[in-house]
């Protein structure tokens, strides 16, 4: 496998494992610590990586909330956020999501080349076009060309189709979960990972840490063995 990224998933989920109501919304599960502690993960990592699915149902800016925090990237010659990266197979992005509107930083889109010509040509004057896959973007690929242009540390917030992709496709070193204090319910809820799921040959993770955190529990895993995507 080519050179990638260092690549951790991080995520806060409820106590039955969901991620988001039966209507793909976010809604708040932790509190103010684990924001902090998001936002210095954030200020941290090189990138900062979504699914098309993510943007068009929660609109993310990814942007570094904390003054301190931006100007400590400044001091050390860096934008006040990592470039902030789009799974977009599709083109789908809207120009007018709050990734292209809020902060300074680069914007990458990463399509397939199935992807309508004109949505593309569009999108290219707000974010770099990473185009990576036939008719879906290939992770593999995309990340080989993320690490070669200095991206070392990539930090990925879901949604949880792209958090498949990742690891099934054995891309994926570290995840931290936050797990609330609230049931959300719903069959069809997005939980942590979802996609075509596996019946064997399951991912195993080695703990890290655990840790109480407010109402809730914050875990951080390393991922140790992979699934087989075959």
């Amino acid at each position: 496998m080519p050179p990638r990224p260092f690549v951790f998933i991080n995520a806060a989920m409820s106590a039955d494992g969901k991620i988001a109501t039966i209507e793909r919304k976010q809604t708040r599960i932790s509190g103010s610590l684990d924001f902090e502690r998001v936002d210095e993960l954030r200020a941290s990592s090189d990138a900062m990586m979504v699914g098309i699915g993510t943007v068009l149902s929660d609109n993310p800016s990814l942007t570094v909330k904390s003054k301190e925090r931006r100007e400590r990237r400044r001091r050390q010659g860096l934008p006040e956020n990592p470039a902030r990266i789009v799974v977009d197979s599709m083109a789908r992005t809207p120009i007018e999501a709050d990734i292209f509107k809020k902060g300074d930083g680069k914007r990458i889109i990463a399509v397939s080349e199935s992807a309508p010509s004109d949505k593309v040509r569009e999108l290219s004057k707000y974010a770099e076009i990473i185009t990576a896959g036939e008719k879906s973007v290939e992770l593999a690929k995309l990340l080989s060309e993320l690490k070669a242009s200095g991206i070392n540390r990539l930090m990925v917030e879901g949604g949880a189709t792209l958090n498949w992709g990742l690891i099934s496709s054995d891309l994926v070193d570290e995840i931290y979960t936050f797990i609330g204090n609230i049931i959300i319910g719903g069959r069809t809820a997005p939980t942590l990972v979802d996609g075509e799921g596996c019946i064997g040959d399951f991912c195993k993770l080695s703990l890290i840490s655990c840790e109480k955190l407010e109402n809730g529990v914050l875990i951080r895993w390393k991922v140790s063995s992979h699934i087989r995507a075959d």
